[in-house]
């Protein structure tokens, strides 16, 4: 068989292959290390890190570093929490309103029953009686802002904020009560010697019953710590229940009706001497023995001793639940 080569009278040409580069000296590879095997590198240790000892476990590298902050850190404590509710009690509007119109209350009652009174009135009753009449719509106020400070924030949801930042509860309603109690008891105190000073002013003559000491005590001091006891057992019962319209219904149950079922329980015999008791630790009644209004109701410190022992079981129970619940 022929190839087109030989049909035409040529030469064969023979296949072309690709140039190969040179061999070169042995010298050439000198510069070339043998390429080894990937090894692991070990982690970066940061400066200043500390082996932990034998048989103790590996702290964390974020754990341990060279950076101080130049904050200095302090552990909070009551006095922190204390502040922080005092800056919220003051920056709520309800506040501000709530003991304005209880001041007024107390205040305004006050000079109107000494404007509409002669001297000849205060025969046998001290000047201090005035305050009296602002007092029993006064409480009221104060029973309000009670149940408002820690039910609002439940409210608002505001107490998961709270408890966040302060993760001891049992602090946190520490300072609630603490902080309204002081701000309840000062400013209803100073109202009614507010009233007792006008009182005094608007009324003196020879025949004017002058109050004695424990009678100014009373007016004063005596029905301030009332009506503040009664806004802390407001916010016990307002961090009990956690709902505000709930915790005040049942505060004006409280206040008002051992004022009005006596009178029902005195209709039966049987039930006559209980409706007696329950009268006697009323609200008007135990207001009325702190103003001693008359020798026969006593002191009224007997009132206030039993409102203070209802007020320490009623935060008692706040502080169990409070632990108890999630939020």
């Amino acid at each position: 068989m022929t190839t087109p080569y030989q049909q035409q009278g040529q030469a064969p040409v023979p296949p072309q292959t690709p140039p190969q580069a040179p061999p070169q000296p042995p010298q050439a590879y000198a510069h070339q290390q043998p390429q080894q095997a990937p090894q692991h590198q070990a982690p970066h240790v940061p400066p200043g890190y500390v082996s932990p000892p034998p048989g103790a476990p590996a702290q964390p590298y974020a754990a341990v570093g060279t950076y101080t902050s130049p904050i200095p850190i302090q552990r909070t404590h009551l006095g922190n929490a204390i502040a922080s509710e005092w800056t919220k009690i003051k920056s709520v509007r309800s506040t501000i309103w709530t003991l304005s119109v209880m001041a007024a209350l107390v205040v305004g009652i006050g000079f109107l029953t000494s404007a509409s009174t002669n001297d000849s009135d205060y025969t046998s009753a001290p000047t201090t009686l005035p305050g009296f009449f602002g007092a029993l719509l006064g409480q009221l106020c104060v029973v309000t802002l009670g149940v408002l400070v820690i039910s609002s924030e439940y409210g608002t949801g505001m107490i998961r904020t709270t408890f966040t930042a302060s993760p001891a509860r049992s602090r946190v309603l520490t300072a609630k009560a603490l902080v309204f109690f002081t701000l309840a008891f000062v400013t209803t105190t100073l109202s009614l010697a507010l009233v007792t000073f006008i009182s005094s002013g608007m009324h003196s003559g020879p025949k004017v019953m002058d109050p004695s000491n424990d009678q100014l005590i009373g007016a004063t001091l005596g029905v301030g710590l009332y009506v503040s006891l009664l806004g802390l057992l407001s916010l016990a019962v307002g961090s009990m229940l956690r709902h505000s319209a709930g915790a005040i219904t049942t505060m004006l149950g409280v206040v008002l009706l051992p004022s009005i079922l006596p009178a029902f329980l005195m209709m039966s015999p049987s039930l006559a001497d209980l409706g007696v008791t329950m009268q006697k630790y009323s609200s008007p009644f135990a207001l009325a023995a702190l103003f001693q209004i008359d020798d026969s109701m006593g002191s009224g410190w007997s009132q206030l001793g039993v409102l203070g022992g209802i007020t320490a079981g009623a935060l008692v129970a706040a502080y169990v639940l409070l632990e108890k619940r999630d939020v």
